[in-house]
């Protein structure tokens, strides 16, 4: 079975190109954080206003691991998972993983404009937004680098992501 763990920092693109390789390869895409979403019938932000970030945490990781993987599926993975419990040990017996690696300043600017609200980033702007991610970068990116693959996320795309973890025909 081939199982494949796209991790990195909110905003670095691991559910677009999840979704990209997946249908390249014909495999099957699962995306915890909706696979979660389902479950509790709320949003991420919901949740977190309603509960606290170490029950979220929980559940996320109950998600992880009782979660069915078809066979040949990519799963993107929220960006706190791997930081949190054994997750990125859990990952990395299960499958393989690849961390989207991107700058502070790359990550802030695709942050700048989020599509769905975050609930740690409200109210961060410029100078501010880069150095939350500075900092949270700084606690997480020890648990990012113990991936199997680490990968430049500037340019990016399925066809360099399916060469480096050997799943290309």
């Amino acid at each position: 079975m081939s199982l494949l763990f796209l991790i990195g920092f909110m905003g670095c693109g691991k559910t677009t190109l999840g979704k990209k390789l997946a249908s390249s390869l014909g495999y099957n895409f699962i995306d915890l954080d909706h696979v979660l979403e389902a479950q509790i019938g709320m949003t991420i932000p919901e949740y977190f206003s309603t509960h606290s970030e170490e029950e979220f945490r929980k559940l996320e990781s109950e998600i992880l691991k009782t979660t069915q993987y078809p066979q040949n599926t990519i799963v993107s993975t929220g960006g706190g998972l791997p930081c949190f419990f054994d997750h990125i040990e859990w990952m990395n017996n299960h499958g393989q993983t690849v961390y989207i690696q991107l700058s502070p300043k790359a990550l802030a600017s695709r942050l700048d404009h989020p599509k769905a609200s975050r609930p740690v980033l409200q109210g961060k702007k410029g100078d501010e937004l880069i150095a939350f991610i500075e900092h949270k970068l700084a606690e997480r990116e020890g648990y990012y680098l113990q991936a199997t693959h680490t990968v430049n996320g500037i340019d990016l795309s399925a066809e360099k992501v399916a060469e480096v973890t050997g799943l290309k025909d």
